[in-house]
């Protein structure tokens, strides 16, 4: 789960309970300047989120649940977020820290601190995972000149098929990676070669890089949240 500061948000009085999904750390008792939500471990769905969290994403609490947190959130790092939070089920990891980027509820990027660790059951199982997020301001803009919003604006899903062909990902590792088939990468890739009127995949990624889509000094590639929607 994860956490969020909002100037307009109601103080907790003292003689009301935290509100706390079943057998989880309570939402909202994060430090003050984060707020927080409950990650289901494996699929990183949310299933429980304090108000605060999920106003940064211009959702209710109520509508946030079910939504993956790595579509809501991106790794600003080499690292995609599935990845960190599959080491930190497994036990190889104690916690995961990382800046991120997200999208308001008007698609505007942000950028956030965000701290997740995991929950685990008397036999040592990982049962949740809670999220801490701190918002720190505005995304970073394209660089190289790039005019803020220039060049195509991909789904979340799409910009990590991208990353995955720039990265030199086969067609079988990317559909691993993404929970997707083959026959769905291929489609996927399929429309980005007639969006970027490219005639192959490498045609593909160096069109993306002469947009300015991809951050810079960043491996494995990560396409710019001004790209994302």
């Amino acid at each position: 789960m994860a956490t969020t500061s909002f100037p307009d948000a109601s103080p907790r009085k003292e003689n009301q309970p935290h509100r706390t999904a079943a057998g989880g750390a309570p939402l909202g008792a994060a430090s003050r300047g984060a707020c927080t939500a409950h990650v289901s471990p494996g699929d990183l769905l949310v299933t429980a989120a304090d108000p605060a969290f999920a106003r940064q994403f211009g959702l209710g609490a109520d509508e946030i649940r079910g939504h993956g947190l790595a579509d809501l959130l991106r790794s600003a790092g080499p690292a995609p977020l599935r990845e960190q939070f599959a080491a930190l089920c497994s036990g190889r990891r104690r916690r995961v820290t990382d800046r991120v980027t997200g999208r308001d509820g008007d698609g505007r990027a942000f950028a956030a601190e965000m701290t997740g660790t995991a929950t685990r059951d008397a036999t040592g199982e990982t049962v949740r995972i809670v999220v801490l997020l701190r918002r720190t301001g505005d995304a970073r803009r394209p660089e190289h000149g790039t005019a803020p919003g220039a060049g195509p604006v991909l789904s979340a899903l799409d910009a990590q098929v991208l990353e995955g062909v720039a990265s030199g990902e086969s067609t079988v590792q990317m559909a691993s990676r993404l929970y997707l088939s083959r026959q769905g990468i291929e489609y996927r890739v399929g429309q980005m070669l007639r969006r970027f009127d490219a005639p192959n995949r490498p045609a593909l990624v160096a069109r993306a890089h002469a947009l300015g889509m991809f951050a810079t000094g960043q491996w494995p590639p990560r396409v710019l949240p001004e790209h994302v929607r």
